[in-house]
C-alpha cells in the first residue's frame, strides 16, 4: 500500500459526507481483509514499508506506551483520544526493522539491540530534572520502562540482544541511571545486578557509583512514603547480593568476569556503607534530620528477616562478625587514659539507640560465646575505638542474660594472663571491661567494689603469688589515680587489697596517693555515698554529700525491702564512715513525715537499724541523729528511747 494511498483512506469520508474517525477506518480495513484473505500478507509489507520511511530510530522504544502486553503498541502513531483504536502491533514488527536497520548500518543486531535499548533507559531516567538526586523512578517513568523491558524481553527470547554490550553502554552513562531502573532489569531477567557490576573493568568506579546511589536509595526511602514496598524491596536485594558475594567461603564463589572482583566491590561497598553511618552517629544526629532518617534505614538491613533464608547462616555469621569488627576498630583515637575518664558516658542508656539497635541486631545470629571470644580477638589483634567496645560489653550484659557470667569468666582469664607475664595490657582490658559492666546497675553484674573485693580481698586473689604481682597490681592502680573517679578510688580505700604485713608499704603508699588525689579534687572519702552512681552525667567532684544521702537511703531500702536484712554498705558506714553515717545518711533517713497507719519498709528498716546497734554509754540504743538528742519526727517532738522511732 503507497503512502498515498494511506493518506487517502485516512482522509475518506462516510455516507452522509462526515469524515471517518480513525478507528472506524481500521474497522472497515480489518472487514474487507476478512473477505479477502490473501491482503494480509500484502498488508504486513506495507505497514513494514511504512515504518521504513518515517522510523526515528532514536525514539522508536520510548514510543512504546502502555501497560505491559504481549503485543506492542507505538502510541505516537494512535489516535491516544480514541484509545479503543490502539492497534496492537506485533513484537516482529520492531525485530524485523532492527534487522533491516543494522543489516543496512553493518553492525550486528544484537549490538544495535543493546545499544539503543540502553540509550533509551537513559532517556526515561533523565525524564526528571532532578534524577541526579534520586535513586527511584515516578509512576510514568516506571510505566515506561515497564514496556520497554517487555520489548528487550523480545529481543532476548530471538537472540537480538547482546547482554555484554548491552552492560557496556550502561556504563557509559552510569551518572545519568537511576538505581531503581537497573533493579527492574535484574528481576525482569534482562541483566542481572551481579553481572552488570562484573562487566565494569573500573572496580573504585564501580564502589563509588553504587557507595552513591545506595546513600540515595535509603534517603528516599525514609523521605517519603510513596513506593516504600519497592524501595525496600531494592535495599534488601542489593544487600542480599553483596553479601552473599563479599561473605562466602573461597571454595564456593562462582567464576567471575574478573577473578575476585565481585567480591572486593560487595565488601568495599558495605564498609563504606557502615561507615558513614557511624561517621554521622558521631557528628550528633537530630532524630528527624534526614541522615538520622538514612542511617536507620541503613541499620535496618541488619535484621535476619532481610536475608529471607537466602543467605547461609555461615555467610551471614561472617557478615555480622566482619561489621563487629569494623565498627569496633572505627577511628581507634581514643586512648585508655580517655576510656578511663569517660566510660561512664558509654553505658548502655548514653550509647546512641541506632548504634545499640545495631549491637543487638548481631547478636542475634552470632551467640554469646561467641561473641565474648570475637571481643577478645578483636582486642588483641586491633587498635580499637574504646567508646564502642565498652558500649558493645553494656549492650551484651543488658540483653543477653547469660553474658554475665561469660564476662566474668573473660576477665577471670585477662587477669590470670595479666598477673602470669606482667601483661598490662590484659589487665587495663579487664579493669575496663568489669567497669563498664558495672555501670548497668547490680541487676546485671556485680558492683565495682563487691568484684573488687572479690578478686583482691583475699589470699587466693590473683596478686597473692608473688611480690612481683603485688608490685604490678599496686604500679597499675597508682598509674590510673591521674585520671579516675573518686568513686573507684573510695573502693579501693575502703576494700583495699590482701596484703602481707612484710609488703604493707605498698599498700599505704597507694592509700596515700589516693587521699591526696581526692583532696585534690576537693573529695572527703568520708562525705563519699554508700553506693556506687558512676553513670551519672554530673561530674563526682560537685556532687555534694547531702545530695548523695537520699540516694542512699533509697537504695538501702531497695535492698532491705527484697532481702529484709540491713544492706552491708550501711552496716560499714555506721562503724567505719560515722562522720558520713551520722551527718547525712541518717537525717535522709529520718527525715519528717507524717506516718503512715501501717509500717512500711522505711518504718521496718529503721526498727531493724536500731535493735542491731550497739547501746551507747547511756544505755539506750541509737534511733536517730546522736543518741540521747531530741529531734523532730511527724511535726512532733520526742525524746530518744527504746521505742521504734518510726520517721
Amino acid at each position: 500500500m503507497s503512502d498515498s494511498r494511506v493518506q487517502g483512506a485516512a482522509s475518506g469520508r462516510g455516507s452522509g459526507g462526515r469524515r471517518r474517525a480513525w478507528s472506524e477506518l481500521l474497522a472497515g480495513r480489518v472487514r474487507r481483509q476478512e473477505r479477502s484473505p490473501g491482503r494480509g500478507q500484502e498488508l504486513q509489507e506495507s505497514a513494514v514499508l511504512l515504518l521504513r520511511s518515517h522510523l526515528d530510530w532514536s525514539h522508536l522504544l520510548l514510543e512504546v506506551e502502555g501497560p505491559p502486553h504481549k503485543k506492542l503498541c507505538l502510541g505516537s502513531w494512535i489516535d491516544h483520544d480514541v484509545p479503543e483504536a490502539c492497534t496492537h502491533l506485533s513484537s516482529s514488527l520492531i525485530g524485523s526493522a532492527l534487522r533491516d536497520h543494522a543489516s543496512l548500518l553493518g553492525v550486528p543486531v544484537a549490538v544495535l539491540s543493546s545499544q539503543m535499548v540502553a540509550s533509551s533507559i537513559v532517556r526515561i531516567c533523565e525524564a526528571e530534572a532532578e534524577h541526579a538526586h534520586r535513586a527511584l523512578l515516578d509512576s510514568v517513568q516506571r510505566k515506561k520502562l515497564s514496556s520497554l523491558i517487555e520489548i528487550a524481553q523480545y529481543l532476548l527470547a530471538h537472540s537480538m540482544f547482546s547482554r555484554l554490550s548491552f552492560c557496556q553502554e550502561l556504563w557509559k552513562v552510569q551518572n545519568s541511571l537511576l538505581l531503581e531502573a537497573l533493579w527492574h532489569l535484574h528481576v525482569q531477567n534482562i541483566v542481572s545486578l551481579q553481572e552488570l557490576l562484573e562487566s565494569h573493568a573500573d572496580l573504585q568506579a564501580t564502589v563509588a557509583w553504587l557507595f552513591r546511589n545506595l546513600r540515595l536509595l535509603c534517603e528516599q526511602i525514609e523521605a517519603s512514603c510513596q513506593h516504600t514496598d519497592i524501595a525496600r524491596a531494592m535495599l534488601s536485594d542489593f544487600v542480599q547480593m553483596f553479601v552473599s558475594n563479599g561473605f562466602q567461603k573461597n571454595s564456593d564463589l562462582r567464576r567471575n568476569v574478573q577473578p575476585g572482583q565481585m567480591p572486593q566491590v560487595a565488601v568495599a561497598v558495605l564498609e563504606r556503607m557502615l561507615i558513614l553511618a557511624l561517621e554521622a552517629l558521631g557528628a550528633g544526629l537530630q532524630e528527624e534530620s534526614p541522615t538520622h532518617k538514612a542511617v536507620s534505614c541503613w541499620f535496618s538491613v541488619f535484621s535476619i528477616h532481610t536475608f529471607c533464608r537466602t543467605i547461609s547462616t555461615d555467610s551471614l555469621k561472617k557478615f555480622f562478625s566482619h561489621t563487629l569488627t569494623q565498627i569496633l576498630t572505627y577511628k581507634p583515637v581514643l586512648r585508655v587514659s580517655d576510656a578511663v575518664q569517660m566510660q561512664r558516658e558509654w553505658s548502655f542508656a548514653r550509647t546512641h539507640p541506632l548504634l545499640t539497635s545495631v549491637y543487638r541486631r548481631l547478636f542475634v545470629i552470632v551467640s554469646p560465646e561467641e561473641l565474648i571470644s570475637h571481643l577478645q580477638e578483636v582486642l588483641e589483634t586491633h587498635e580499637v575505638n574504646w567508646q564502642h567496645v565498652l558500649s558493645c560489653v553494656s549492650t551484651l550484659v543488658i540483653c543477653l542474660p547469660e553474658a554475665q557470667q561469660l564476662v566474668n569468666d573473660w576477665v577471670a582469664r585477662l587477669l590470670a594472663r595479666a598477673f602470669e607475664s606482667c601483661d598490662l595490657d590484659s589487665m587495663v582490658t579487664a579493669f575496663l571491661v568489669v567497669r563498664q559492666a558495672a555501670l548497668e546497675g547490680p541487676s546485671v553484674f556485680l558492683s565495682y567494689a563487691d568484684w573488687f573485693q572479690a578478686s583482691f580481698g583475699s589470699a587466693k586473689g590473683y596478686h597473692g603469688c608473688s611480690k612481683k604481682a603485688l608490685v604490678f597490681l599496686f604500679k597499675f592502680l597508682s598509674d590510673l589515680v591521674p585520671f579516675e573517679a573518686p568513686r573507684y578510688m573510695q573502693v579501693h580505700i575502703l576494700h583495699p587489697p590482701l596484703v602481707p604485713s612484710k609488703y604493707r608499704s605498698l599498700l599505704t603508699d597507694y592509700i596515700t596517693l589516693a587521699k591526696t588525689r581526692l583532696a585534690d579534687l576537693k573529695v572527703s572519702i568520708e562525705n563519699l555515698g554508700l553506693y556506687e552512681d558512676l553513670s551519672s552525667a554530673r561530674d563526682v567532684t560537685e556532687s555534694q554529700p547531702h545530695s548523695q544521702a537520699p540516694q542512699d537511703v533509697e537504695k538501702a531500702l531497695l535492698v532491705f525491702e527484697h532481702t529484709g536484712k540491713i544492706p552491708v554498705a550501711v552496716l560499714e558506714a555506721s562503724i567505719f564512715r560515722r562522720p558520713y553515717y551520722l551527718s547525712h545518711f541518717l537525717p535522709a533517713l529520718l527525715t519528717p513525715r507524717v506516718l503512715p497507719r501501717v509500717p512500711d519498709t522505711r518504718v521496718a528498716f529503721i526498727e531493724s537499724l536500731k535493735r542491731c546497734s550497739p547501746r551507747n554509754e547511756g544505755g539506750t540504743r541509737p534511733c536517730g541523729r546522736t543518741l540521747g538528742t531530741a529531734h523532730h519526727c511527724a511535726g512532733r517532738t520526742q525524746g530518744c528511747d527504746d521505742r521504734p522511732c518510726a520517721v
